[in-house]
């Protein structure tokens, strides 16, 4: 799990999830987070430390949870699942696309526009989440091809 970024109430659902359906929950992120998690791994500060380390960590079959489209991009091809906190699982036919609206407000924001952040969560967001989250791990798990992580 890219941790840096997370919203709390997605961190318990994770673990939660993942103490019930008996998959074990990594979470990444810099030492400017505090993040309880039973096994956290804390990286430096620079801007894609947790994604490299998550990078490099993935296999096939884990689940990541993130907000962030490039490490998605990376997930889903080394075979992972890929979420973000709000519930949408991401999907190699949309992935182009968002890499191409990724640039395109990086580049926008370089040359010193104003991009918005993300919309609010509301209560629907971690309904869609917690629910894409147990299908995910139910379909890693049927597999039968050992312990998934998310």
């Amino acid at each position: 799990m890219d941790a840096d970024a997370c919203p709390r109430n997605v961190l318990q659902m994770c673990s939660s999830v993942g103490r019930e359906m008996e998959v074990s929950l990594v979470t990444v992120a810099s030492f400017n987070h505090d993040i309880q998690s039973d096994d956290h791994i804390v990286v430096d500060d620079s801007p894609e430390a947790a994604d490299i380390k998550i990078m490099n960590m993935m296999r096939s079959r884990d689940i990541i949870v993130s907000q962030d489209w490039g490490l998605a991009a990376m997930a889903l091809a080394r075979g992972a699942a890929c979420v973000s906190p709000r519930g949408h699982e991401y999907d190699e036919d949309q992935m182009d696309g968002m890499l191409e609206i990724r640039e395109a407000l990086a580049k926008h924001r370089r040359s010193g526009g104003k991009t918005g952040g993300p919309k609010k969560r509301v209560q629907r967001d971690d309904g869609r989440f917690e629910a894409t989250l147990r299908r995910l791990v139910k379909e890693a798990k049927g597999e039968g091809h050992g312990e998934s992580r998310t």
